[in-house]
């Protein structure tokens, strides 16, 4: 374990670049080894996570390499040629690798065991194994519905129309990719909707896609059998990862921050309206389209926030930056409140419980409730903490280590994360990137 404390540094200023987004790269590595010839990916994040998902393409028969200048190239193995790996397929902390990854393989010829490390492995895989199982895919998981799971595909699959019971796109995505190579239309079905990049990149890469609407909730069809063919993927920068910066220039006085490239997908981007709804001074410059997304350079400059309630219907927008949020709320003016949030109990960590006792030790004032937390802000003054400074335990979760680190910038007597190794899951240069930010 790697502790780490952070103190004020002072304003964020100048220009940043953040990896590329994560959930793209995952998809741009598994579309492309689907793919019959030669892709090349450019901006991929090179974190834990994403390298997981290279590994098990690899093992599964795509050829995947890195050269110098960081393009990485992938030769695809072609829909219904995956080969049966011959080890465990190792997915370390990646619940998105691993879910996606299942419904790859439940519609092909082969039998294949994921495994990952103590965090993912208490995570729920049951709410992807029920669709694969209807779509005829046989799994053998450990109690729970958790890691080790044992998958063994069907041949042929069968085509199902899957309403989502939540609203998750690791489940609609498992679904969509094993009705790849299932004869047929596979449909899924989300009341709610959610991120949208396997849509995008499977229309990019060839896949036959209809999008429809039935009874106010969103269709997306697949036509199995699918041949994918190879193309050029430029990843935007990552909104998970440019929300911390986004959230550290609003909240730190004198900051002017301009984060480049980052992805603003429709899906993704509620972090910035509630921000903004909040009193932050976010400006987008240069919007352009890159790889099918939307992309800005955005330009954040301090400003007093204020708390707000936030409506529950934008959490599939942002689910992964509400930890960050919660930094921002202890900061603004007057109470925030956050419902719905039950999907966060089921993260890496518990994140409600995880930042609201994390917070809790910087002094901030917290409820926690059984779908969010209630944020009583300290109207821009520095969270209060204690004399030694806060010392809070981040769960292996890398979004609480990284939130936390964010709190200190804003703190009296500074926040000590217990562990910043599980930063590199998700965004290896975030040190790097604050300290430039600091010094600039």
């Amino acid at each position: 374990m790697t502790s780490h404390r952070f103190a004020p540094l002072g304003p964020l200023r100048g220009t940043i670049r953040v990896p590329g987004d994560k959930s793209i790269s995952h998809r741009a590595l598994m579309f492309a080894g689907l793919a019959v010839g030669r892709s090349r990916i450019t901006g991929l994040l090179e974190g834990e996570d994403v390298l997981a998902t290279a590994a098990a393409m690899r093992s599964l028969g795509a050829v995947i390499a890195r050269e110098d200048d960081g393009t990485w190239v992938v030769d695809g193995v072609g829909v219904g040629s995956l080969l049966e790996p011959g080890a465990a397929l190792d997915m370390g902390n990646s619940g998105t690798s691993t879910r996606l990854l299942m419904g790859l393989v439940a519609s092909h010829d082969l039998t294949a065991t994921f495994v990952g490390d103590a965090s993912l492995s208490r995570r729920p895989m049951q709410r992807v194994i029920d669709p694969l199982q209807l779509m005829g895919a046989s799994f053998h998981a450990s109690a729970g519905g958790t890691l080790p799971v044992m998958v063994r595909g069907a041949a042929p699959a069968v085509p199902i129309t899957y309403r989502l019971p939540v609203a998750s796109a690791q489940v609609k995505s498992a679904v969509l990719l094993a009705g790849l190579n299932t004869p047929g239309i596979t449909r899924v079905i989300e009341p709610v909707p959610t991120r949208d990049h396997t849509e995008r990149m499977l229309a990019g890469f060839g896949a036959r896609l209809e999008l429809g609407e039935e009874d106010g909730a969103r269709v997306i069809a697949v036509h199995g059998e699918a041949d994918l063919q190879p193309m050029d993927v430029v990843v935007p920068g990552d909104p998970s990862s440019a929300a911390f910066f986004m959230v550290a220039a609003s909240i730190v006085p004198g900051s002017d921050l301009v984060i480049e490239n980052v992805g603003l997908n429709p899906t993704r981007s509620g972090l910035v309206s509630v921000l903004r709804a909040m009193g932050a001074d976010i400006v987008e410059h240069s919007p352009r389209e890159v790889g099918g997304e939307p992309v800005a350079d955005l330009r954040v400059r301090h400003a007093p926030l204020s708390g707000i309630d936030v409506d529950p219907a934008i959490a599939p927008a942002m689910i992964d930056e509400f930890p960050v949020l919660f930094v921002a709320a202890a900061l603004a003016q007057g109470t925030t409140r956050t419902r719905g949030l039950e999907e966060l109990r089921v993260k890496e960590s518990d994140r409600l419980s995880t930042m609201a006792a994390a917070l809790g030790l910087a002094g901030a004032r917290v409820e926690e409730k059984a779908d969010g937390l209630v944020i009583h802000g300290t109207g821009g003054e520095p969270l209060p903490g204690t004399s030694e400074g806060a010392h809070v335990a981040t769960r292996l979760d890398h979004r609480i280590a990284m939130s936390m680190a964010v709190a200190g910038l804003m703190s009296r007597s500074g926040v000590r994360v217990d562990d910043t190794a599980p930063i590199n899951t998700s965004f290896p240069t975030f040190m790097g990137l604050l300290a430039k930010a600091a010094a600039a």
